[in-house]
Formats: C-alpha cells, structure tokens, sequence
C-alpha cells in the first residue's frame, strides 16, 4: 500500500479550582441636592476602602482599585408629562482581587448590609502562573490523543509507521490537498462562571488540535 496521510483531531480538558476571585461594587446615592448626595457617597466608601486596603495589607486581597467619583444629574418626568426637579446620582466604583475566598465572604457580608452598597459579579480565575502550566498541560495532552488516534488509524490499515507532518490550532493547518477540508475546533479556552457565589466553580481549560500524519 502507497503512503496514506491520515488527519485526526485530538482534544484534552482539565478542571481547575479557581485561585483568585475579582469582584466589583460600587457605592451610591441620589437625592435632590448635588453636595448631599457626594457626602454620602464618600461617606459610605471610605470605610470600604479602609476594609480593603487592610486586607491588601494582611495579603488575602492581591490588588483593588476603585474609580473616581461619578456625579450626573437627571430631571425625570410626572404622569403630566412635565420635568421635575433634577435628581443628582453619585458613585464610585471598585474593584477587588482576592486570593483569600473565605475572608472575601466575610467582608462581602460586612459591607453589604451597609446603605448605599451594591455588590456586583465575581469573577472567578486562576493566577498567570497556573493558566500557562494547565494551558501547557492541556495542549500537550491533546496532542498525544491525536497521536494515538492516527496510530489507531493506520494499523486499521495495516501500516505501522507513522511519521507526523503538521500539527496546527484551530484553523491554522494548511489546505495543500483539494480533499481536505479543516473540521471546525476549539483552541486553547477558558471558561469560568461569574456569579454571586463565594465559593467558586471549577474552571474548565480545554485545547483541541489538529493533526495530519503520513502512515506506511
């Protein structure tokens, strides 16, 4: 038998506890007059930013920002059709990173009783470091499965050498034949839930690949 080229798709997941968890809040009030409504607002976050600043500092929150100060003003309309007074709206906004889950409950359940607080999504991830490892872990998994099934293939035909000619990610591997035709893939992904949870779900990485093997 002549030289048979064989493509497969190979494809590896892995689940992974989260590492770190971002959540976002903001602090807000609206009221008739511009100066009372800022008071308020700062008022209110100055005390979340001392909670979160003193975590930064005890090592369970990683980073945190927060945004300036937000101030508009809105003129809504009565069942007459006519403009009311202007109602003022200030905020701010922030956003904290923390490795430490248990302490973020703790603090999520303390500011959120508080007037004025509003507590967003979480977004749960890992650090840097994990993602490539896993991501390295995955992609090389994925092609050993895409050996495997190429050598599965060939000794279905009766062949027993099997020598690699392209591996690719999605989209990527060549159309030198007319027959080919690439099977639509996913690369490298992620995937994490962003709820209000404080404790998060496993995070999926998963890669496919493809290759194309010559066989004799």
């Amino acid at each position: 038998m002549s030289e048979v080229i064989i493509t497969v798709r190979g494809e590896h997941e892995l689940r992974v506890a989260p590492e770190r968890a971002t959540i976002h809040l903001s602090v807000s009030f609206e009221g008739p007059g511009r100066a009372e409504v800022v008071e308020r607002v700062l008022a209110a976050a100055a005390p979340v930013r001392e909670g979160v600043e003193s975590r930064k500092e005890a090592g369970s929150v990683t980073e945190w920002s927060s945004q300036r100060m937000s101030v508009y003003a809105e003129r809504p309309w009565n069942n007459e059709g006519r403009k009311l007074a202007p109602v003022y709206r200030a905020s701010i906004d922030f956003t904290a990173t923390f490795a430490d889950f248990s302490e973020m409950s703790i603090w999520v359940t303390e500011i959120s009783a508080d007037d004025g607080v509003s507590v967003g999504s979480i977004d749960w991830h890992l650090t840097p470091e994990t993602e490539r490892e896993v991501e390295r872990e995955v992609a090389t998994q994925a092609v050993g499965v895409a050996v495997s099934r190429a050598r599965a293939y060939a000794q279905a035909l009766g062949l027993h050498d099997v020598t690699p000619r392209e591996i690719s990610d999605r989209g990527l591997m060549s159309t030198e034949s007319a027959a080919f035709k690439p099977v639509a893939m996913r690369g490298i992904a992620m995937d994490s839930a962003a709820a209000m949870e404080f404790q998060g779900e496993e995070i999926t990485v998963s890669a496919t690949v493809e290759g194309r093997f010559s066989a004799s």
